[in-house]
């Protein structure tokens, strides 16, 4: 079984903290991966790696030398995820929004936070007003330098852009690496015009694989520090006033877990019932 790219387990000073969710502080045990591992609130439900790595640890993991090697596996992989992010918002309905969007600016405002090298940025670029936030340098810097983009090097917290600014925030694969997702969807909030839309994708907890493989699922690892269902995702958005519109599931099965005619059943059933390895929530700010 081939997991997400991920920095080696290393040991890192960790604080226990209370549920990004529901502020709980009673968690059972939920997935042992060795080196970590996985609790679960027992109030909503969260799963989170509590002990946490401390926020500086966690951003140092991005740092100088893990940074170029991420670089280069970003784009070794930059075709492949850009497509996945095109059928992504195609599926979750992004023509309609860009219509509706543009009816009332001409170039709509969308910020990508983790926005890697820039190449769904630069695919927009024209039709929307594009922005930018990347904590791995590297990555940031080569999205300036190499495709001309407003990039902002850092967390979307500390990157102080003005209130109101987007009509779309989009954050893929990013949610589940932060120490504070609730502060981020704060923030996505306050940067948000009324009626403005959050697309966010992650990995999905409550999907069939992860049910299948348990700690040898491909999401459980160690830059993962919570794996949200859509259950948990959707409460931590009506926590700061989002309503969840629209979600979908993909992924029925890796590529080479069990024989193709399987892994293609699967994945058509994954998309009509919802058990997708990975989910994708659009979100609406309410007012």
């Amino acid at each position: 079984m081939v997991k997400t790219w991920s920095t080696p387990p290393v040991s890192e000073k960790k604080e226990s903290i209370p549920c990004a969710i529901c502020g709980g502080g009673v968690f059972r045990p939920a997935l042992s991966c060795g080196t970590f591992s996985y609790v679960r609130c027992a109030r909503c439900g969260l799963v989170q790696q509590n002990p946490q790595s401390l926020p500086s640890e966690v951003a140092r993991r991005y740092g100088e030398v893990s940074g170029k090697d991420y670089l280069a596996y970003e784009l070794e992989r930059e075709k492949d995820f850009l497509a996945l992010q095109k059928l992504a918002l195609a599926g979750i309905g992004f023509e309609e929004l860009e219509r509706e969007f543009s009816q009332k600016r001409e170039r709509p405002r969308f910020l990508d936070v983790g926005c890697a090298t820039g190449a769904l940025l630069e695919t927009l670029k024209g039709r929307w007003d594009v922005k930018g936030v990347e904590l791995c340098a590297s990555e940031a810097e080569y999205a300036r330098n190499e495709r001309g983009l407003a990039i902002v090097e850092g967390a979307l917290e500390e990157a102080s852009l003005p209130e109101a600014a987007f009509e779309i925030v989009h954050a893929s694969h990013l949610i589940e690496h932060l120490n504070r997702p609730e502060l981020f969807i704060a923030e996505a909030e306050r940067l948000l015009v009324p009626g403005g839309v959050l697309l966010i994708t992650t990995p999905n907890i409550a999907g069939f694989q992860a049910g299948l493989f348990g700690a040898r699922w491909r999401s459980a690892i160690f830059d993962h520090l919570y794996l949200f269902s859509v259950k948990t995702l959707s409460r931590l958005l009506a926590n700061n006033a989002f309503v969840a519109e629209k979600v979908i599931t993909w992924g029925g099965l890796a590529k080479g877990a069990g024989p193709e005619p399987l892994k293609r059943a699967l994945d058509r059933a994954a998309k009509r019932f919802g058990f997708g390895d990975v989910m994708m929530i659009r979100a609406r700010k309410c007012g």
